[in-house]
């Protein structure tokens, strides 16, 4: 039995309790963010000789089975560096703790030696300048890391420079129920792939105009997945290339695009074609594993879930690509979070350490165990020819519509995703204004209020890392 990640993006003001906080911690960071502001570099070769055991301290936000799989990881790299490196992990909270106490640690000058950080906390990693970029490691060493998926790596490189590791990674998927299709006529084996064709088949599917599920459609009002609504529309989030060619100075989730988009769901509510289950993701998953619902959004995550509730209410579950506004050559953003290699106040053998177990964990082998035990993509593209992940996915086959969706997607800036100091706050308002629209409001007037109500945030965030 498949179990799949725990830990959602579900994010408050309370993450960054707003940009004045950043700002200071920045500023205490040292000027731009670091001692001296300059780049924190690798090490030489040899770091790790010197005869002693180097201790690896590792921040993670993994629980449950999450954390059995990667202990165990944990466990098999010790084993093999006896008496060279020993990794230490340390449990820190969810994401949003994780990420807390790691900047509570620079400010007390205590970061660990490598720590695992949510993807939309990449730009504030980037800005404090405390850790080393992977790419100084892989171009010193002049390591191949063309196995690594280029659509996944994409998100943590900015102009081809790699700063973390990606290690847990997932994208949004359509979910549908096959069963309930079949006896609304429709065909179970066409999942739809753009907001017209889910508003046609909710139409058919839906009880008020005498189909077999309560509503055709119902997912959580979930900013992260109007940020994907975005992507696959091929349209910025925020300006200056989605903050890869300069900071981002506002965001984009007002375009008359992504208004189409928020109108849609508004529609779809108040016509009677979608439920309504509000912010809690738990309470949109619930409804569609319950039936209410025969067709939804939702991470790869949720394929094992999906899969047993399937078995347990005696449906058949299908999955298709993320829906698109209209067809083109966007594709959804990847989630998760990815490994930091911290520099400033740690020793040379302590970054060549961090540097080995982060190594260690992209193997192709290891990324098949990490794959097969959590239901995360892979990082790497040859663990997908594992034994044990063939045999895997021959059990879970729905997964391997999430493998072509991302082997298929277009990698651009768009698909990148947007680098914001302030996205944790970006997205709350995004829910605000996508909430006040389904629940009625004018959608423009709604998702332009939201985005207006950030530009003093990313203003004061900007001017603290100049």
């Amino acid at each position: 039995m498949i179990r799949t990640h725990s830990t959602r993006r579900r994010l408050g003001v309370a993450l960054i309790s707003g940009a004045a906080s950043v700002s200071l911690l920045l500023s205490a960071c040292g000027g731009d963010g670091g001692g001296s502001g300059d780049e924190v570099s690798a090490p030489q070769t040899g770091a790790l000789e010197t005869g002693k055991v180097q201790k690896v301290s590792f921040w993670h936000s993994m629980d449950g089975t999450n954390a059995e799989v990667l202990n165990k990881l944990v466990k098999d790299f010790n084993k093999q560096n006896k008496g060279k490196i020993q990794v230490e992990p340390t449990y820190v909270g969810k994401y949003d703790d994780g990420i807390a106490k790691y900047k509570a640690s620079i400010q007390s000058k205590s970061t660990p030696d490598l720590v695992q950080i949510y993807d939309i906390g990449t730009r504030f990693m980037i800005d404090a300048k405390q850790t080393v970029p992977m790419q100084q490691f892989i171009d010193r060493d002049k390591l191949d890391v063309s196995d690594l998926q280029p659509n996944i790596t994409g998100y943590y490189s900015i102009d081809g420079k790699l700063y973390s590791m990606p290690f847990n990674t997932s994208m949004p998927v359509l979910y549908y129920n096959k069963t309930l299709f079949k006896k609304a006529g429709l065909d179970p084996n066409k999942p739809p792939t753009t907001l017209a064709e889910i508003r046609k088949d909710a139409e058919k599917l839906s009880k008020k105009n005498g189909g077999p599920a309560p509503y055709g459609f119902g997912a959580a009002i979930y900013g992260w997945l109007l940020e994907q609504f975005i992507a696959t529309d091929n349209q910025l989030y925020c300006d200056n290339g989605n903050g890869r060619d300069g900071k981002a100075t506002k965001v984009m989730f007002d375009s008359p695009d992504t208004v189409k988009i928020v109108s849609w769901w508004q529609k779809m509510v108040k016509d009677g074609l979608a439920a309504n289950t509000g912010r809690d993701t738990s309470q949109a998953q619930k409804a569609f594993s319950s039936g209410q619902t025969a067709i939804t959004l939702e991470s790869t995550g949720q394929v094992g879930s999906f899969t047993e509730a399937a078995k347990a209410g005696n449906f058949e579950l299908g999955v298709g690509f993320y829906p698109k506004l209209k067809p083109g050559d966007g594709g959804p953003i990847i989630g998760g979070a990815s490994l930091w290699i911290d520099g400033v106040g740690h020793s040379d053998a302590e970054k060549e350490a961090s540097w080995e177990f982060v190594k260690f964990l992209a193997e192709p082998k290891n990324q098949a165990i990490w794959h097969t035990g959590t239901g995360y993509f892979p990082a790497s593209k040859k663990a997908l020819q594992e034994p044990m992940d063939v045999k895997w996915r021959k059990q879970y086959p729905q997964f391997d519509v999430a493998v072509k969706q991302l082997e298929q997607t277009k990698l651009s800036k768009a698909t990148q995703g947007c680098l914001l100091g302030v996205m944790p706050q970006s997205r709350k308002l995004s829910e605000d204004g996508l909430e006040k629209a389904i629940n009625g409001a004018d959608a423009k007037k709604s998702m332009t209020d939201a985005a207006n109500a950030l530009l003093p945030a990313i203003k004061q965030y900007n001017e603290s890392v100049k």
